[in-house]
């Protein structure tokens, strides 16, 4: 039975229903990130009773992002991005739920298995930029992804600044304060969930692979405008039905499709450098406030943060996430308007500024916020970018398997500069860290110029 035309009409109103959705979706689900990263460190040292552990939150939560990533692509792949999406939400939501049970019971091993829950959902999250652009036309792909990773902010920003009414519900549930914003949380991702179960329909991947063959015919009215093909060397076989062949696990597609793109390549190094330069740094950032407000020492275990410091904390880390999301859209634009590459360098010098200004100002609760807000701007543009340019790097049939692969990475350096973060502000102090992800952000920036020069030297006529 041969496939019914949709009309670019058509395809436009689904794909303006897409967004809306994932980004509704967005602002209710990262609320529980935002509250997890602003105490999390906190209640791992509380405890666990050890600060050994203080970073042991924001590793495990990266690390599930990254070990959930490619299953999750690739459950995307086979059923469509409403199941990808609702899967891991879902578990975000138990992760909630044991976050509470570890407050509740004092057990560490509780929060950890939560804070891997939320990973999970972090990941789902992080792909809901790529569903934005499934059906985008190529010169609106930086927007449309971007539209989505703006909608974080509502729910990320507001997220740390839940400790306060989070208590309020705590007490009136019967519950220890510190426990309320991760009932906030759970509220939030249980509307998410429903949200995408019920109102992703048609799915954006589906659509888009219904689509492909009117794109491929003779140009017969109703055909949408899609993806270029794939990059000679991606490496995507296409079966009979639109999916890549299955030459190799998910993993093996994926890697041989990146391996096969340069710019694919600069997309991975931008978006996995840059997490883990934030993460390292913003991980490590609420206990390098608390000892700067209480003197040293405060972090220590058995030590159990003021209010004071609390509000300190979680202002500075909202101020952070809005960096992070507030302005993805104008990053989209520039993405779209300067290019994929120059919009990652722009993004690597942000981070390398932010850097400068939390190391060596770290002296000061001002400068140190200020160069929070700079990382997360720098790593807003450099993951919208990088993403974007990811998502036109790679043929159709391999492009969700990389997009899982890509996360992966990002989740896996994540998980190391979350873990590695605390040793460093032990043996070399806060200075010492930030210059390391100083180091990290300027390898990125020369490979990001290298590539934009290459690709002038071969569109420069003979």
């Amino acid at each position: 039975m041969a496939p019914t035309l949709i009309s670019d009409q058509q395809v436009r109103l689904v794909q303006r229903r897409t967004v809306v959705l994932l980004s509704a979706a967005q602002i209710f689900g990262g609320i529980g990130t935002g509250a997890t990263v602003s105490i999390g460190s906190i209640l791992a040292v509380e405890l666990s009773g050890s600060s050994a552990w203080a970073g042991a939150v924001a590793t495990v939560m990266t690390l599930g992002a990254a070990l959930a990533a490619l299953p999750l692509a690739s459950l995307a792949d086979r059923r469509g991005r409403r199941i990808g999406q609702v899967a891991g939400l879902s578990a975000a939501l138990a992760g909630t739920v044991l976050m509470v049970l570890a407050v509740v019971s004092g057990l560490f091993v509780l929060l950890v298995l939560g804070a891997a829950g939320i990973g999970v959902g972090t990941a789902a999250s992080l792909q809901a930029r790529f569903a934005a652009v499934d059906l985008a036309d190529p010169e609106h792909r930086g927007r449309a992804l971007s539209a989505v990773v703006w909608a974080v902010t509502v729910g990320a920003v507001a997220g740390p600044n839940l400790i306060q009414p989070g208590t309020v519900v705590g007490q009136a549930l019967g519950l220890p304060p510190v426990a309320g914003p991760f009932v906030i949380a759970g509220a939030g991702l249980l509307l998410a969930n429903v949200l995408l179960f019920t109102g992703l329909r048609p799915d954006p991947l589906l659509l888009a692979r219904e689509l492909a063959p009117q794109q491929a015919g003779t140009g017969a009215p109703g055909t949408a405008q899609q993806t270029p093909a794939a990059p000679e060397g991606s490496g995507a076989g296409a079966g009979s039905n639109g999916h890549a062949k299955r030459d190799g696990g998910s993993l093996v597609r994926g890697l041989r499709a990146i391996r096969g793109s340069r710019t694919a390549l600069l997309a991975v190094a931008a978006v996995v450098g840059a997490h883990a330069v934030m993460v390292g740094v913003m991980s490590m950032t609420p206990l390098h406030l608390q000892e700067l407000v209480e003197g040293p020492g405060a972090s220590h275990a058995g030590h159990t943060a003021s209010g004071d410091v609390l509000v300190i904390i979680g202002f500075t880390i909202s101020l952070h996430i809005a960096g992070m999301f507030a302005l993805s859209p104008v990053m989209g634009w520039l993405t779209d308007k300067a290019g994929r590459a120059q919009t990652i360098m722009i993004g690597f010098t942000l981070l390398i500024t932010a850097v400068a200004v939390a190391g060596f100002g770290q002296a000061s609760t001002g400068a140190v916020a200020a160069g929070l807000v700079l990382l997360g701007l720098g790593w807003s543009a450099a993951t919208v970018s990088g993403s974007t340019l990811l998502a036109e790097s790679v043929g159709r049939e391999a492009r969700v398997v990389v997009q899982g692969v890509s996360d992966m990475l990002m989740g896996a350096a994540g998980a190391v500069g979350g873990a590695v973060s605390g040793l460093v502000l032990s043996w070399i102090g806060y200075l010492g860290l930030n210059l390391l992800g100083g180091v990290v952000g300027a390898a990125v920036l020369a490979a990001a110029f290298v590539t934009v020069v290459a690709g002038r030297r071969e569109s420069a006529p003979a």
